[in-house]
């Protein structure tokens, strides 16, 4: 077995390979100290550069909104995909973003869908209630402003209150250019276009609502 050695001869360095910043001007020579000072700040960059974690476990992602949980499977994907630990977390951030939305919206119909069974079940099946259903907007679009009827016509409570309306024939909420003779009709109609009515579905407010229907058309 031979030892191992040492070139000690000097190779000469082609001038023309060295940028024009490690040189000195005037004389040409190599600028070691510009060299080594620059090797050295490249050292600091790549040094402080975000750097993929060591195994996928090590990703600390933080799902604050409670939409769901940081998933091993994807976490090993992002990792032998080279994903730093701020580019994992911008992937469950960009997914919590675009779901939310779509969940409010599956909720939405979700929500939409059980009242429609209801009235459904209320009118005594389909075609009672496919009947019914057009009978009142007809008579909505008659009486009411197309407001109003949007509002009553989203929920299960405000269809009741709308047919019970109907079965009257005599509607206190006239059309917005009508004027209106009673303060109770006038107070209904302007609860009907809180936010928290329509919008917000507050079910104290919707009940004080529906109390100020029953108590002006009766059950």
């Amino acid at each position: 077995m031979t030892e191992e050695t040492s070139n000690l001869l000097i190779e000469d360095v082609d001038p023309a390979i060295i940028p024009d910043k490690f040189k000195n001007p005037e004389s040409g020579a190599l600028r070691l100290e510009a060299l080594v000072n620059s090797y050295a700040a490249l050292e600091r960059k790549m040094s402080s550069a975000p750097s993929v974690p060591k195994t996928p476990d090590e990703y600390c992602i933080k799902c604050d909104h409670g939409l769901f949980e940081a998933d091993a499977d994807v976490n090993d994907r992002l990792y032998r995909s080279g994903f730093t630990q701020e580019q994992a977390q911008a992937v469950y951030d960009l997914a919590a973003e675009k779901m939310l939305p779509m969940m409010k919206e599956l909720a939405h119909d979700f929500a939409a869908d059980r009242e429609l069974e209801k009235l459904v079940s209320h009118f005594g099946g389909q075609e009672q209630w496919r009947m019914v259903s057009k009978q009142l907007l007809s008579f909505g679009k008659k009486n009411l402003p197309s407001d109003v009827l949007e509002n009553l016509a989203s929920s299960y409570e405000g269809v009741l209150a709308l047919h019970r309306m109907m079965k009257t024939e005599e509607p206190s909420l006239k059309r917005a250019d009508t004027p209106v003779n009673h303060v109770q009709d006038a107070d209904l109609q302007s609860m009907m276009r809180d936010p928290r009515y329509w919008k917000d579905k507050d079910p104290a407010y919707i009940a004080k609502v529906t109390e100020g229907f029953k108590q002006l058309y009766g059950e």
